[in-house]
Formats: structure tokens, sequence, C-alpha cells
């Protein structure tokens, strides 16, 4: 829903950023390391630290693209690796919620009595399966699997009003709820283009 928003984003800070020192590379693996922090902090229960750094990480992420593009530097690797460390950063900001959930520093009511940590379980569940089923049909021969209610960048940002409101649970049910959503839309589009 995001990525055509975040493809112009791209485009427009171009010219700006064949400035940056740093290779894509670099800045992948420094927005992977904010993310880590970002769990660590919301394992301690404090969520707006925690909901700001991943703001703060998702610039790493919008940008490591852009510098590839504009030095001339893209390559596979760097897309797997850019890949790879999405897929870690979203499991370890998890992680963090889940020990702050059950160690009792994050404090949240659960629904139908099911503790945030069990959420949070399908929510990772949901993210990967976006991410997997998308990767398994582009493999299949699908030509593009940007489709969906919620891609990455969407999660983040219900993630990041969540944990800046104080409505934590709600964020995360929401994920739960929009990326099985996502997960069938993609699967009924891959066999549409499959079949």
């Amino acid at each position: 829903m995001f990525s055509e928003l975040k493809d112009s984003i791209r485009s427009s800070i171009l010219p700006f950023v064949k400035w940056v020192p740093l290779s894509p590379n670099s800045l992948t693996i420094i927005g992977l390391l904010i993310s880590i922090l970002a769990a660590v902090v919301f394992a301690t229960g404090d969520l707006i630290t925690g909901g700001l750094l991943i703001i703060f990480s998702g610039f790493f992420d919008m940008i490591d693209g852009s510098v590839a593009r504009a030095k001339d530097r893209m390559t596979v690797f760097g897309g797997v690796l850019d890949s790879v460390c999405d897929r870690y950063a979203d499991a370890i900001v998890f992680a963090g919620i889940i020990y702050g959930s059950v160690t009792g520093n994050i404090i949240q009511s659960s629904l139908f009595s099911l503790p945030l940590w069990f959420w949070v379980v399908f929510a990772i569940m949901g993210s990967y399966l976006v991410s997997y089923v998308r990767s398994r049909a582009e493999s299949a021969g699908v030509s593009s699997m940007n489709i969906g209610i919620a891609e990455r960048p969407e999660r983040m940002l219900i993630l990041v009003a969540g944990s800046l409101s104080g409505y934590l649970l709600e964020s995360i049910i929401l994920i739960v709820i929009l990326t099985h959503i996502t997960m069938v839309q993609r699967l009924l589009y891959a066999r549409k283009e499959l079949e």
C-alpha cells in the first residue's frame, strides 16, 4: 500500500544521498542495529523510545536503496542482505516486545483472555508468511507481488502508532489481522497468475 509512496520518496531524495559517505550495505546494517536497540528498549518497557527507534531504523531502511541507486552500487547481494536484515529486524523487535510482556515490563490488558505475547507470536507468523508468499510466488514466476494491505512499511507504522499512543496490544492485533489478510490476498493473486 505504501510501496509507491516509499518509491517516490526514494526518487525525490536521490540527488541528495549520493553524498552519503557510507555504502548501501553499511546503511542496511546500521538500520538492523537500531532495530536491535529498539528490541532491547521494548524489553525494558519503554514503548515510546522503542517506537521512535523503529522510525529511525526505517530511515536507514529507506535510504539504503536510494544510496545504491545514486552511487550505481545496486547488487543482487545487496537486495538479499536488505531482505534478510528486514526479516531479522522484524523478529528481534517482536522478541523484545514478547520479553517485555512476559517479564511484566510492558503492561497491556489482554483481549479474549489472551496475553500480549500470544498476539505477538501470531504477528510474527503473519509477517513472515507475507514475505514468504511473495518470495515463493516470485520464484515460481509471478512478476510482481507488491500487493496487499500490510506490507512491511504499513506494519511498522502500525507498530509505531501503537507504541507511541499506548495502544500496543491493539496495534499488534491489527497487525495479526492485516498480515493474514495480506497473505491470503497474495495467495489468491499468485493462484490467478500461475494457473
